[in-house]
């Protein structure tokens, strides 16, 4: 089973324009991911996809591999899609370009998924914790995610799922933290299907894979990633170099 790492990575961000180029320690942020994803030691090979060439030069610059996007991309699907389409590869584990400091343990969780799920029922795993403060949970930029007995995903919503019309009866919240490793061939299902009604109200891409029924194995963590959203993201991140 080959098994890579995939970092989509766009230069222009709504909330902080060029954040991957910013420099962190002496080196960008996306460097950094990169070589972090490659320090864990988990995958057979790490590319970055991008739109620009200051990304695609600053891996390659620095013996990296990296891969031109040749379209215009909506999502990080579509994008690694049309990256991976023509690579031998079974299992692909998008990393986030802006979380540097990579924990490898819920990569390998999802890894672990592909590796016991000799069946073939599985076509995406990601990762999911339980949050319980009541502000967290009616947060609509917290993806929530309910999950059936055997943990396949059966909703992801920026409502609260599910709503709580009675207390007391037990039910945990869960937040969806973007890690996911695919099938190759779910990959290129997602990037020729169309987006459907429920897609594009929530826009959240994975509704995307269950409207079309595929399966998302979701696995529990305790991770929370350090992302780089804002100039005041980067100085924090600063601190921990």
């Amino acid at each position: 089973m080959k098994i890579i790492a995939v970092i989509p990575a766009r230069y222009a961000s709504t909330r902080f324009p060029a954040k991957l180029m910013q420099d962190l320690g002496g080196k960008t942020v996306i460097l950094r991911t990169y070589e972090a994803a490659i320090e864990t030691k988990l995958f057979d090979d790490v590319f970055v996809v991008t739109d620009s060439d200051l990304i695609f030069d600053e891996i390659v610059s620095n013996g990296g591999k990296a891969i031109k996007s040749i379209k215009e991309h909506e999502s990080g699907s579509d994008r690694i899609a049309e990256a991976i389409e023509h690579l031998d590869v079974d299992i692909v584990v998008n990393v986030q370009g802006d979380e540097p400091f990579i924990d490898a343990d819920p990569l390998q969780k999802v890894i672990e998924v592909f590796q016991k799920d000799t069946a073939q029922q599985v076509d995406l795993a990601s990762v999911m914790r339980e949050i319980t403060n009541e502000d967290d949970i009616n947060n609509p930029n917290n993806v929530k995610v309910v999950v059936d007995q055997n943990g396949f995903a059966l909703y992801f919503s920026r409502s609260v799922i599910p709503y709580p019309r009675e207390k007391n009866v037990g039910v945990r919240y869960f937040q969806h933290i973007g890690i996911y490793a695919f099938r190759k061939q779910a990959l290129l299902d997602f990037y020729s299907l169309p987006m459907q009604s429920l897609e594009a109200s929530e826009k959240l891409e994975q509704l995307r894979y269950l409207e079309f029924g595929k399966r998302i194995k979701m696995v529990e963590t305790s991770h929370l990633g350090i992302g780089i959203d804002t100039p005041e993201d980067l100085e924090k991140a600063r601190l921990l170099i």
